[in-house]
């Protein structure tokens, strides 16, 4: 299967912007031959020290590091015994995310119900910590390159998203947030966490 992958430069933006243009595209895990791969659906946008919700309001540590690196990164870090998956963005220095919330499972859905020990689909990636459970995501992937066709993690073209499609919220089991909404996702897609 041949896919197109996102360039660099996509990431190379503004979170919130990157957040939204990341709905209806493929992230793709790659085990050996098997292709496992789900649609986007749910996204959050993080900032840095302006952020209170971000790892990098308090600057460089262990976990927001990769966030200050270059763009286009895999960010993994646990929380509440879940990997959470986050796609580095801004130049350089700068830094920002995006968690990827939720997927619609695409390819390998059998294996992913494996992963996940379940034979729900609706069930399946709803959430950042069933997606990367069912994907076979965790630490060994972080700071892998989504747009490095030898990844093993990769963020592709799939479907493009209509303006009226986007639903946005303020991000989900967030204690202090900014006042714009930073959480967005396709509307009536049932795959959608909550």
């Amino acid at each position: 299967m041949k896919f197109k992958l996102l360039p660099k430069k996509f990431y190379n933006r503004d979170p919130a912007l990157v957040a939204v243009q990341l709905l209806g595209k493929l992230l793709i895990r790659r085990i050996d031959k098997k292709i496992l791969a789900g649609m986007i659906v749910e996204t959050e946008a993080y900032y840095g020290k302006e952020d209170p919700a971000s790892r990098a309001y308090k600057g460089k540590n262990k976990i927001s590091e990769l966030m200050f690196d270059e763009p286009g990164r895999a960010l993994i870090y646990m929380v509440h015994a879940n990997w959470l998956l986050n796609a580095t963005c801004l130049p350089k220095g700068q830094p920002g995310a995006v968690l990827i919330r939720a997927l619609e499972p695409i390819y390998g859905i059998k294996e992913m119900m494996k992963n996940r020990n379940t034979n729900s689909l609706l069930n399946l990636t709803n959430g950042p910590g069933k997606l990367t459970k069912a994907l076979s995501i965790d630490k060994s992937l972080h700071g892998s390159y989504f747009y490095k066709k030898s990844s093993f993690l990769q963020i592709a073209y799939f479907r493009d998203i209509e303006k009226e499609e986007i639903g946005f919220s303020k991000r989900i089991g967030v204690s202090k947030d900014l006042e714009i909404p930073l959480r967005f996702f396709i509307k009536q897609n049932k795959f959608v966490s909550k």
